[in-house]
């Protein structure tokens, strides 16, 4: 099994490109849907976060993380933000990797990792064997986010700024989907990815590296029984 990283800027069109994998048999494990399952009430992340920011950043109604909320303050406070990147993030690599490894039993022949900072210093990045950005051009990203949240221009601005630049990214990313265009546009990208992945003998390196491991440590094992006295 190999691994591929998905990800993208804001209002990039990283969500619809994850969707048009999954209507293509991919199975994608979503960095955001593990965030929100880490900070479920009760469960550690969740009692951080709370003895941290204070009640203030739940729902009333329900005592759930109000991401909205959290939101906007560790939108103004680099150092709230590093703190609530420290609480969670750990956290969301680690149940990453029993996902992978749940699908990796199964026998999956790759997997697509749909992470929103992938590079921005993740360290699955080290664990991938191809890396996907979606992308698009900066007005049409400005824009998409202005229609999307009824934000200002100026504010629409600022959160695309808060972020590592798309230009940056694009000289990390071994593929670019350029999602400026329709639909259809982007699906053909999509499609070819997908056969690229299906028709990989990528995985077999990481079989070969099992077996290597599996060869290693049986060969020691041996040694080491055949180098111990007969008497122990």
């Amino acid at each position: 099994m190999f691994l591929v990283g998905l990800t993208g800027g804001i209002a990039t069109g990283k969500s619809t490109v994850s969707q048009m994998l999954r209507d293509l048999g991919c199975v994608i494990i979503d960095a955001d849907v593990l965030a929100r399952e880490i900070v479920e009430p009760g469960k550690p992340a969740y009692k951080d976060i709370v003895a941290y920011f204070g009640r203030e950043v739940l729902n009333d109604d329900d005592g759930c993380l109000n991401r909205h909320k959290l939101g906007q303050i560790i939108f103004k406070d680099d150092e709230k933000r590093k703190y609530l990147n420290s609480i969670t993030h750990s956290r969301i690599q680690r149940l990453m990797m029993r996902y992978i490894f749940y699908y990796f039993i199964k026998g999956y022949k790759y997997l697509v990792l749909d992470i929103p900072l992938l590079f921005e210093g993740s360290r699955i990045l080290n664990l991938l064997e191809d890396t996907v950005l979606v992308s698009c051009t900066d007005e049409i990203q400005l824009q998409r986010l202005i229609d999307r949240d009824g934000s200002t221009r100026e504010d629409a601005q600022s959160r695309i700024d808060s972020q590592m630049p798309l230009s940056d990214k694009r000289e990390i990313a071994k593929h670019i989907i350029d999602n400026s265009g329709n639909l259809d546009e982007t699906r053909i990208q999509v499609e070819f990815l997908h056969n690229r992945w299906i028709n990989s003998l990528a995985y077999l390196k990481f079989w070969f590296i099992i077996c290597l491991w599996v060869f290693s440590a049986g060969l020691s094992a041996f040694l080491i029984y055949k180098l111990l006295p007969s008497t122990f």
